[in-house]
């Protein structure tokens, strides 16, 4: 099994590596490579082992990455709130391009008659507010109003919403 992890040199994402790397195996299939996609170097141990493959650039400038075909992908990566109200150009680049980018990739590989990769988004409680006039309830569900009020948090409503209409 192929697994991409963007963001995958993040505080996360190097969790989450070394994680499947320990476990060996994912959805009950053999992990033989686990591809680390971040615009830095991820921690030495996980690059030391023979199953990484370390892909260090912009997520933007990764599409043969993205279309080399994979049996799985979480896609981590991300700029974050402070960083998207200061920049807004970084934020559109970071989490709505690069998003995108990684979705056309994964649909052209169906289109052209692969299997569907599953992929694992996470996106950010900044979804839902804070509003104060729809306070967010402690234990946010399928129908809990997403009422974003950051650059951050509209890109990543959107791209759930891509994800959502990409699948």
């Amino acid at each position: 099994m192929k697994i991409l992890v963007t963001g995958g040199a993040g505080f996360v994402g190097a969790r989450l590596s070394r994680e499947i790397l320990r476990q060996g195996s994912l959805a009950g299939r053999p992990v033989t490579e686990l591809a680390i996609a971040d615009q830095f170097a991820p921690p030495a141990d996980l690059a030391a082992d023979p199953r990484v493959r370390v892909h260090t650039a912009p997520l933007l400038t990764q599409g043969e990455l993205f279309a080399s075909g994979f049996d799985g992908v979480f896609h981590l990566a991300s700029a974050v709130s402070g960083e998207c109200e200061l920049d807004f150009e970084l934020g559109l680049r970071s989490n709505l391009d690069s998003t995108r980018a990684l979705l056309d990739a994964l649909r052209a590989r169906v289109e052209g008659g692969a299997a569907p990769t599953r992929l694992v988004f996470s996106s950010s409680v900044a979804v839902f507010g804070p509003d104060d006039a729809h306070p967010m309830p402690d234990v946010v569900t399928d129908d809990t109003l997403p009422t974003p009020q950051t650059s951050y948090g509209i890109q990543k409503y959107i791209c759930e919403q891509l994800v959502a209409d990409y699948t």
